[in-house]
């Protein structure tokens, strides 16, 4: 927990990620990252000098026509002393029954970023937090370059002036073994994804390459993170 927390905080003060009066939506998959980045926003909330609010957001995509069951996250949200709602969308029979996608992840993506952001704003949210964590960075990087040919990653603030909505990325420095650790020991309440796509993904293949070149290049991801920032990559750069 205090290496969640510490790692956490860095992040949220290197990059001004919260000022006094937010309301935070945090998005709230049911995966381990999603309930660590809740868990530290939660604990930070408690300490941190400027204050804030959040909220515990959760997309039920109705897979295979049926409500999720979210009972879990939700009595843990109560012991944290958040509020937590769930959005019903349609998500599973646009993509899987509507249009029948052969490759899902991207559209599913745009949608779920669309739907989760309007509702952060129905909540009066003027901020959304994601659980992207330090590997989600390094992998993305690599997919731009090998996919787009772009040098690039997602920033660790960025601003939706269409929807007049800050993003930000408390947990970029934690590894996913660190938030898989503290995962295990708190014994979050992990809902287990229903997506059919899972671990099928571009991503998956993206990061079973860098965890076979880390074992020839150790601590490769972070140097990658160390790139970005030396080089001010996607507003990574520290001042």
């Amino acid at each position: 927990m205090k290496k969640l927390l510490s790692l956490a905080r860095a992040a949220v003060d290197k990059y001004n990620m919260i000022s006094a009066g937010d309301k935070i939506a945090v998005g709230v998959s049911g995966g381990k990252d999603s309930l660590a980045l809740l868990t530290a926003l939660a604990k930070i909330r408690d300490f941190y000098p400027e204050k804030f609010e959040i909220t515990a957001v959760t997309l039920d995509y109705g897979f295979n026509g049926e409500k999720g069951d979210f009972g879990k996250i939700k009595a843990y949200c109560d012991e944290l002393g958040v509020d937590y709602y769930v959005k019903a969308t349609n998500l599973w029979q646009v993509i899987f029954e509507d249009r029948k996608e052969k490759n899902p992840c991207s559209l599913c993506a745009k949608m779920r970023r669309g739907i989760l952001h309007d509702t952060a704003k129905e909540l009066g949210c003027n901020k959304v937090a994601l659980g992207h964590h330090l590997d989600d960075a390094a992998e993305t990087f690599v997919m731009n370059l090998f996919d787009g040919g772009r040098i690039a990653c997602f920033s660790p603030v960025s601003y939706l002036s269409n929807k007049k909505l800050y993003l930000i990325r408390p947990l970029i420095f934690l590894t996913e073994n660190e938030i898989e650790s503290v995962s295990k020991r708190l014994n979050f309440p992990v809902v287990k994804s229903s997506c059919p796509a899972d671990k099928k993904t571009e991503r998956q293949n993206v990061k079973q390459l860098l965890t076979e070149l880390e074992k020839r290049y150790p601590r490769l991801k972070k140097k990658i993170i160390g790139a970005m920032q030396a080089d001010n990559i996607s507003q990574w750069g520290l001042e």
